[in-house]
């Protein structure tokens, strides 16, 4: 079974990309962000994970997220392999499932600002 849950913060601002599609003229959309998740036990540190979520999840993520909010994501781990400047070069990220927005969040004011939740992402 390929099931991932993590709690963490956003190390990075939400990137939202369009990625065409061979079998359509509407490209899908994702967003990628890097999460921070701390570790436990006395050396404490954190562990940095990419992930990427899609569609309107994407969408959402973009618009409400940032860095150093605080998720709770659960998804799949995908491995992925490329070449680059003559290198093999490898990484794992996490397909977000749903992800649920979690503190509360700030407006550019200070106010705090309207929470929207997740529905499941079709996988």
């Amino acid at each position: 079974m390929n099931s991932v849950s993590l709690v963490g913060n956003l190390a990075t601002d939400v990137e939202l990309k369009d990625v065409p599609q061979r079998d359509s003229e509407h490209p899908k959309r994702v967003a990628s962000f890097l999460l921070a998740v701390g570790r436990a036990g006395r050396d404490g540190g954190a562990d940095f994970v990419w992930i990427s979520a899609w569609d309107r999840q994407a969408e959402l993520c973009a618009e409400y997220l940032g860095k150093g909010r605080q998720v709770a994501v659960e998804g799949r781990l995908k491995s992925r392999m490329w070449e680059q400047d003559g290198r093999r070069r490898d990484a794992i990220e996490i397909v977000a499932r749903r992800i649920d927005f979690l503190g509360s969040p700030r407006s550019d004011n200070g106010d705090l600002a309207e929470v929207v939740p997740f529905e499941p992402a079709a996988l």
